[in-house]
């Protein structure tokens, strides 16, 4: 397999480039520019994806044949096609780096990345230099998929075909769970880096300490184009171990592995396949998304007769890991502490390391060829697992203990392959693992609650002498902490008490604690999770009473309380908020504007653009801004009521707009044009809505007489469904 193998993210999250290209990068139409621009075709909201609107994937799932399903895919294994034929007649490694590339773009700095929408179809992934030749891994597929149709999505056939070549090789297979649905379309929301050169076009490392250069949040990956680091070495330098190992560790700790985990994935997934750098790269077509026409899809291609032969080039590097490549157990290991290794040069001019004078039955076979023999290889990636102490450690425990590796790498694989899944609810099929593990973030069965016991907690908690914006601010603080991307976070389990949250600055942390107290005092038989969702939806509904408006808050109940225990500390870090919008909170300036990090966290909330600016409007004027910006956009003279006075504010003509800090450029005031006097004061995350176009379109709807009550209706819509993401168990 052609794996470019492969630390906590630290800093905002947009801490590098600038503008929106710090939020997006190079895009599709950067590289491609001559390629079929579609987008004209899904204006005005229409959808890219061609199924029913009431197909339900998980019924479709359910009612497939997953046994049958997992024998046709052990025959296609060993279903050498002509077109491509498979190496030493098995098509096990090839698939094993599809599904390990469709899944390992997941990072933890923002959730997304990951195989959970199949996006390896598309560009820009399905052209990445690391993902050469994956194309024809997908059409070695298409028969399969045609067959299955509907029952088995794309994003679900990847992983599932990767445990099947796993199991067929010999390997152990921790379990799999299904339920990934398609998208039609590439996702334009991930940012994958701005650099203008993919990997090997002399670009460098994104890591250089000798100038002071860390890794950027939220990427994960050491160069463009590339899965996890550059398998020759830092920036092509195979000499630079200590470099390799720095690399390794970070990029894979921000795709939520450890050092162990590391070591066991590199090892599992070298113990099958090999390296293609058979010929130059200059003699390669190009990539999918610029291939001509009549490739079909087709690239880094070269004539079939060559392909026949195995002259074919993906990573540039050349050779198989160990003598036995398509049967799992400790051979890889045990090479790579048997013999020294000399650098080398592949037959396409990449860096690799060779064992000298090696026994002819450690000797590899010959792709297409099984009576020919050949060396094997390490890449400078793998001799780092004996180069760096830590790695080494654990490498020399797993090279005498085969059972310990069989179990650490089934679970990393399966880590790997369904990070991004969420809670195990999500999961679907048969083969889903009994035991629950910490990075699914799992949370005890709630309980439904009586109507009467939900009444009880609402007339207390209105009693209980706690600030419409306390109450407000503590479901926020809950709730926002959601990610569509890798659906981590959400009210459910209450996390918002445990350590890291309950002290998170955005959450106002002493302020939290006395509301959270006394929400755990009066809330009876409720959970906390519950009761905290309880507590600000009743508040809502009480400021929408004294704006004049009876209107009821749906409240669904189940939700559980999580302990200490079951809550891996460390990986919520990530999901820290370095900025909110919603609250007006901004711990420190980035070179990204506050008004982009609004829109990027209403995209991890999954809200539309109405959504964002209603939740907004109404959060201001609740007074659910942060301490540090205490009246900042609190366009009102009525605080704690749900008006729309934000927006009927913010556009009026009366008020003029002055900078405070121009070097800043973050608040602003804004005075009375007759008088001079001021009359408000704001951040940029308020002043957006006036200024963009689009966004004051929207806010001119919920300013105008008569909207009113759509305000109120339409806020706690959204309110509702952000205090139910994530929580999948009440649906």
């Amino acid at each position: 397999m052609d794996m470019k193998t492969t630390g906590s993210p630290e800093g905002c999250p947009m801490s590098s480039g600038g503008g929106v290209r710090a939020l997006l990068g190079r895009q599709n139409r950067d590289w491609w520019p001559d390629s079929l621009q579609l987008d004209i075709l899904t204006q005005n909201g229409a959808s890219p994806d061609p199924m029913d609107p009431d197909f339900d994937y998980t019924k479709a799932f359910k009612a497939l044949d997953y046994q049958e399903l997992k024998k046709d895919l052990k025959a296609l294994m060993t279903d050498s096609q002509p077109w491509w034929p498979a190496d030493y007649g098995h098509y096990g490694p090839f698939f094993i780096r599809m599904a390990w590339h469709a899944a390992g773009t997941y990072r933890t700095g923002d959730g997304r990345g990951g195989a959970s929408s199949g996006q390896q179809r598309f560009a820009p992934l399905n052209s990445w230099p690391d993902n050469g030749n994956l194309d024809k891994a997908r059409r070695l597929l298409w028969p399969i998929k045609k067959k299955y149709g509907q029952h088995i999505s794309w994003a679900d056939l990847f992983v599932l075909t990767g445990n099947v070549a796993i199991e067929s090789m010999g390997g152990p297979v921790f379990g799999f769970g299904g339920g990934r649905k398609d998208v039609y379309a590439p996702e334009t929301d991930v940012y994958w880096g701005s650099e203008e050169q993919w990997v090997n076009e002399g670009v460098a490392t994104r890591i250089n300490p000798d100038e002071g250069k860390a890794l950027e949040n939220p990427l994960a990956a050491i160069q463009m184009g590339l899965i996890y680091v550059n398998p020759e070495g830092p920036g092509g330098n195979p000499h630079d171990a200590e470099g390799m190992a720095r690399d390794m560790k970070e990029t894979f700790a921000r795709m939520a592995m450890n050092d162990e985990e590391t070591v066991a994935l590199t090892a599992g997934g070298h113990a099958f396949g090999k390296c293609h750098g058979a010929v130059p790269p200059d003699q390669l077509s190009g990539d999918p998304e610029s291939g001509d026409l009549h490739l079909m899809g087709f690239g880094w291609a070269t004539d079939p007769e060559q392909i026949g032969e195995g002259h074919i080039t993906t990573s540039g590097l050349e050779g198989a890991w160990t003598p036995n490549p398509t049967q799992w157990g400790g051979d890889y290991f045990r090479l790579l502490f048997k013999y020294d290794y000399e650098l080398v040069e592949s037959p396409a001019g990449a860096k690799q390391w060779q064992p000298i004078n090696p026994d002819p039955e450690d000797m590899a076979p010959d792709a297409r060829d099984p009576s020919k023999k050949v060396p094997t290889m390490m890449t400078t990636a793998d001799m780092a697992l004996k180069r760096d102490p830590d790695y080494r450690k654990i490498s020399e425990r797993f090279r005498d203990d085969q059972a310990a590796l069989d179990d650490a790498f089934a679970r990393a694989w399966f880590k790997l392959t369904h990070r991004d899944m969420g809670p195990k609810v999500r999961y679907l099929g048969p083969d889903v693992p009994a035991e629950d593990l910490i990075w699914q973030d799992p949370v005890p069965a709630g309980t439904k609650a009586s109507d009467s016991d939900v009444a009880d907690f609402k007339a207390k908690i209105l009693d209980s002498g706690l600030s419409v914006s306390e109450m407000v601010k503590a479901a926020w603080a809950s709730a926002s902490t959601y990610r569509k991307s890798d659906h981590r976070g959400g009210t459910n389990g209450a996390r918002v008490r445990l350590a890291p949250q309950k002290d998170w600055k955005a959450n106002d942390p002493e302020e939290l604690t006395k509301t959270l107290s006394k929400i755990d005092e009066l809330r009876g038989p409720l959970s906390m999770a519950d009761a905290i969702v309880i507590a600000g939806s009743a508040t809502v509904e009480k400021a929408a009473q004294q704006a004049g408006f009876d209107i009821s808050v749906p409240i669904t109940t189940g939700r559980g309380d999580a302990t200490d225990e079951q809550t891996d500390a460390e990986s919520f870090e990530p999901l820290e908020p370095f900025a909110d919008g919603f609250r007006n909170y901004l711990q420190t300036k980035a070179s990204v504007k506050t008004e982009e990090m609004l829109v990027d966290r209403a995209n991890l909330l999954d809200l539309s653009i109405p959504e964002m600016t209603v939740l907004v409007g109404g959060l201001r004027v609740l007074g659910a801004n942060h301490s540090s910006a205490p009246t900042e956009g609190m366009f009102t003279d009525r605080p704690g009521q749900l008006t729309n006075d934000f927006f009927v504010n913010l556009l009026e003509m009366g008020t003029m707009w002055e900078v405070v800090d121009e070097s800043a450029d973050e608040l602003f005031i804004g005075k009375c044009r007759l008088k001079g006097e001021e009359k408000w004061r704001a951040t940029r995350t308020d002043l957006v809505f006036g200024s963009n176009s689009q966004l004051r379109a929207v806010a001119e709807v919920y300013a105008e007489d008569g909207h009113e009550r759509k305000f109120v209706g339409d806020f706690v819509s959204a309110w509702t469904k952000v205090m139910n993401a994530g929580c999948f168990e009440l649906a």
